[in-house]
């Protein structure tokens, strides 16, 4: 299982949220920084489309760690809620195509 590590003490805003997102995923460096790209540079992570340096095999699983969690929720629980909410649609997206979710989030 391949795994990705968010520093959530880093991620005190939007913004912030975005660039450690960034950084983790190996989005591009046009990564406009919206929650809509967020959503859609995770959504072809066992496709060739360059959007994040991430590739999972048709049935593998991408564990996404928060690391100081609750330092997110303390400055950016807005973020951390909006994060969660998005992993759960990404997911139904992958399974609407008749795939395996993709996604795990696991907050430490």
């Amino acid at each position: 299982m391949a795994t990705v590590e968010l520093n959530g003490a880093a991620i005190v805003d939007t913004e912030s949220f975005h660039a450690e997102s960034q950084r983790a995923f190996g989005f591009p460096d046009s990564y406009p920084h919206t929650m809509d790209s967020w959503v859609d540079c995770l959504s072809y992570l066992r496709d060739e489309d360059g959007m994040s340096s991430i590739r999972l095999a048709p049935d593998e699983t991408l564990h996404i760690v928060v690391l100081h969690s609750e330092a997110m929720r303390e400055r950016a629980e807005d973020v951390l809620e909006e994060m969660a909410f998005c992993i759960i649609g990404i997911n139904e997206r992958y399974e609407d195509y008749g795939e395996k979710p993709a996604l795990e989030l696991e907050m430490r």
